[in-house]
């Protein structure tokens, strides 16, 4: 292994405990609480899945995508999902933004939340490759 594969795989390693962690935390009662909280009006339709069912959801999807980064045969597919993932569950985030007073710590300022979500992004393009 060269110095740029050993790299991309301490990445894959890093990203996906954070990707397994974060999924878990949708499980715990005070964090999903929050997570509910932070669904947009907007995605609050009777149409769409209730904020406790999506906090599910996007919890699955964040362990599955950590545990897809370590299995070499879906890698790049994990990889896209998870950019998509990311674009999708950034109007909570922006909610929580505008936010603030009701959500605390969660409630990051928009830009550097931005700045952190497309960093998150660049860094999980270059751990599926």
């Amino acid at each position: 292994m060269d110095a740029v594969e050993i790299a991309q795989w301490a990445l894959r390693i890093v990203l996906a405990l954070a990707f397994i962690a974060m999924g878990v935390s949708h499980f715990v009662a005070a964090p999903a609480r929050t997570m509910r909280a932070m669904i947009p009006p907007a995605l609050r339709q009777k149409w769409m899945p209730s904020p406790s069912a999506l906090v599910t959801i996007t919890g699955l999807c964040e362990i599955a995508g950590g545990l897809g980064l370590l299995w070499e045969s879906v890698r790049l597919i994990t990889g896209i999902a998870l950019v998509l993932f990311l674009i999708a569950v950034f109007p909570a985030n922006a909610y929580a933004a505008k936010n603030p007073d009701r959500f605390g710590k969660a409630a990051l300022p928009f830009w550097p939340r931005f700045a952190g979500q497309l960093v998150l992004i660049v860094l999980v393009v270059l751990a599926a490759l």
